[in-house]
């Protein structure tokens, strides 16, 4: 399994770097995944979740 959020489904996002001279070549951007233990339905699993995730879960009483 890749890493990318269980609760938004956020993950790696590619782009061009563009130098001063105009040249381009690829660059990768990964979002800040954490393993964490969630509850569902009563019980404890481990997941992938997003910090931005997280402190909305938190903020939610989640």
């Amino acid at each position: 399994m890749s890493r990318v959020c269980s609760v938004c489904g956020k993950g790696k996002m590619t782009g061009n770097k563009v130098s001063h001279s105009n040249i381009k070549t690829k660059k990768v951007s990964a979002p800040n995944i954490q393993k964490v233990q969630i509850e569902e339905n009563g019980k404890v699993t481990k997941a992938y979740m997003c910090t931005k995730c997280m402190k909305g879960s938190v903020k939610d009483g989640r």
